[in-house]
């Protein structure tokens, strides 16, 4: 089991500071000095809101993870317990998106150095003209792979509304849980 990160609803209040933290982990600029058509902003996790309840949707780095097994290309590995996409090979085909059953997965446009990477051999029509249509990529939560601090989103939250669950911890939770689940059926059964 991979490790994964978790936010509880019952204390999230919905400021997406997550979601800024998540942006300015994954970015080579600084988005806070940056004019705003200069910022890519694209958060790796959602905040969804209703009336009762908010709360971050992410990746849950699936073990057997149905978006890589979907992936035509294998842009989509386990690399170190950390379901990863790449984005240099990524075709944006959507595969992904459709298999994920969390939602956790969106389509954002690809940029190098600020501006936006062109898809090689698919041309769209634009204001009359052929052209080269802009790359698409997949887009999660990737834990924030070689931040030394670990996931931006956990570290910054003001309600400490994030868990990260490493697979010991639950793999012991689970045991926990089960052995005192069988020394009460024996309890009640003794009786």
């Amino acid at each position: 089991m991979n490790t994964f990160v978790v936010a509880d609803p019952n204390k999230c209040i919905g400021c997406r500071t997550c979601e800024i933290a998540c942006v300015v982990a994954h970015s080579d600029t600084n988005i806070f000095t940056s004019q705003s058509s200069e910022i890519e902003f694209y958060p790796r996790l959602s905040v969804v809101k209703t009336a009762q309840v908010s709360a971050p949707i992410q990746c849950r780095q699936c073990e057997d993870a149905p978006c890589a097994n979907a992936c035509p290309n294998g842009s989509i590995t386990n690399k170190d317990g950390v379901v990863y996409i790449n984005r240099t090979t990524c075709i944006g085909c959507k595969t992904c998106l459709v298999a994920c059953p969390l939602g956790a997965i969106e389509l954002v446009s690809e940029y190098n150095k600020g501006e936006k990477v062109l898809q090689q051999g698919l041309k769209v029509i634009d204001s009359g003209k052929l052209c080269f249509k802009e790359k698409i990529v997949a887009n999660k939560c990737d834990l924030c792979i070689g931040r030394e601090k670990g996931p931006a989103c956990v570290e910054v939250c003001p309600t400490n509304a994030f868990n990260i669950i490493k697979s010991d911890k639950l793999t012991q939770s689970v045991k926990d849980k089960r052995k005192k689940s069988a020394l009460e059926l024996s309890r009640m059964t003794a009786k």
